[in-house]
């Protein structure tokens, strides 16, 4: 059949308003030939990479045209590839749109840059992700906003007695970061929206997408990191925001394009791809990481853990109902303080010691010395985030599970509880 193919041919091999190869330099033949697209009509059936900065118009009405109606005339304010995966993002969220960004910090940022100005209120949980924590302290000390801090895992009662008359946001972690506490979902978005003008947000990050949905339980503003689950193989850095209506995604798009915050093309199409595989890699997760919660859980050298599958977590009713799954994270606090955490840290084999979460690899980091330590908060903070000296954060992934077990049991026999506290 290929010997019945016609050789491509450019633009110019046709004419181009009357312009013909022959009529130019080989300077310009090297620069401006294009291909022009012969045949039946078909699909690529995995969206192409679109690397242009910019693209083609026909007329100078395109433009405004374009820019009203959908289309690309700019990748700084739509490209091909970003929206085919804000289009899938959204179609797991249900929401009324999705945006994706250069990190999850970047639409942490945006959706505060957006949303809120001087002198207003907010009302977040604690714990909560130190990269938020850290940038809304910023916000407060620059712009003049208001934060009153609550305690993770309360009733939302606690929320609702924040609330002022300057309050615009509430927003809250499930499962927060890095002590696994569980919100209310149905009872958060309630209370958004009853009060007038306030925007309830959650960050959802530690359960993906797949194992649960903000937005059906009317929060208005769902966001993640998609460095973690939803990108899946710790080989890219993004964020998205999807929204409840059209309206906050227009607010939020206005600041993103402003910003240029954007996620590039390619790492877009990295995104896309571990979306396909989302959720049988949130089966796998889950299942492992009850399997290692449920024997951390028995260990002697163990203080705590906590994991949303186990029945001994304060939020497990909660989860059961708002979560179709339990995720991959899990909260171990080991005996023997800041050395028995170290210990278990540095010794395991297969389970390795980095930041980030929510890779096909298990990992592991220990948060009073790293993510949630005296670099980023003060003493104060790092009590009210509930880090205990042998805190772990674990991410487990989709190893084989008695492996892990069995790296755990090895690191977990090199604590020495005398030392440190208990």
């Amino acid at each position: 059949m290929a010997n019945k193919r016609p050789p491509a041919r450019s633009d110019l091999d046709k004419g181009l308003n009357g312009l013909h190869l022959n009529d130019v330099a080989l300077d310009t033949r090297a620069l401006r030939a294009r291909f022009t697209y012969e045949g039946t009509a078909t699909e690529p059936l995995v969206p192409p990479i679109y690397h242009s900065s910019t693209y083609k118009l026909k007329s100078v009405d395109d433009f405004l045209k374009v820019m009203q109606e959908g289309g690309s005339v700019y990748s700084r304010l739509a490209n091909t590839t970003t929206e085919s995966t804000e289009c899938a993002i959204n179609a797991l969220e249900g929401g009324a749109g999705s945006l994706v960004f250069a990190s999850g910090m970047a639409a942490v940022s945006t959706v505060f840059l957006a949303l809120l100005d001087m002198g207003d209120h907010v009302v977040m949980n604690v714990p909560v992700y130190s990269g938020s924590q850290t940038l809304l302290k910023e916000l407060v000390r620059k712009f003049g906003l208001e934060v009153t801090w609550v305690p993770a895992g309360c009733s939302i009662e606690e929320f609702r007695r924040s609330v002022k008359a300057n309050t615009k946001m509430i927003y809250g972690e499930s499962p927060c970061n890095p002590d696994m506490s569980v919100l209310d979902f149905e009872e958060f978005g309630k209370l958004g929206s009853s009060l007038d003008g306030v925007i309830s947000v959650v960050d959802a990050t530690f359960g993906s997408c797949y194992l649960q949905q903000p937005i059906k339980h009317g929060i208005d503003i769902s966001l993640h990191s998609c460095t973690k689950y939803m990108g899946g193989h710790s080989d890219l850095i993004a964020g998205c925001v999807t929204t409840k209506t059209v309206d906050l995604w227009k607010r939020i798009k206005k600041w993103q394009t402003s910003l240029g915050c954007m996620l590039s093309p390619h790492d877009s199409s990295l995104l896309l791809r571990g979306l396909k595989t989302l959720p049988i890699r949130m089966k796998k997760h889950s299942e492992n990481a009850m399997a290692v919660a449920k024997y951390l859980e028995g260990h002697p050298k163990v203080n705590r853990v906590m994991y949303p599958g186990l029945p001994s977590h304060p939020g497990h009713e909660v989860a059961r109902k708002q979560m179709a799954a339990f995720g991959g994270m899990i909260m171990a606090d080991v005996k023997g303080g800041v050395e028995g955490g170290r210990t278990v840290a540095e010794s395991l084999r297969i389970v390795t010691l980095a930041v980030s979460l929510g890779g096909v690899e298990s990992i592991l980091e220990h948060p009073i010395t790293m993510s949630h330590g005296p670099y980023l908060l003060t003493p104060a903070e790092i009590e009210e985030n509930r880090v205990t000296p042998g805190q772990l954060r674990i991410s487990i992934g989709i190893e084989d599970p008695e492996d892990l077990i069995a790296d755990f049991k090895q690191a977990l026999d090199k604590v020495d509880v005398s030392k440190g506290e208990n």
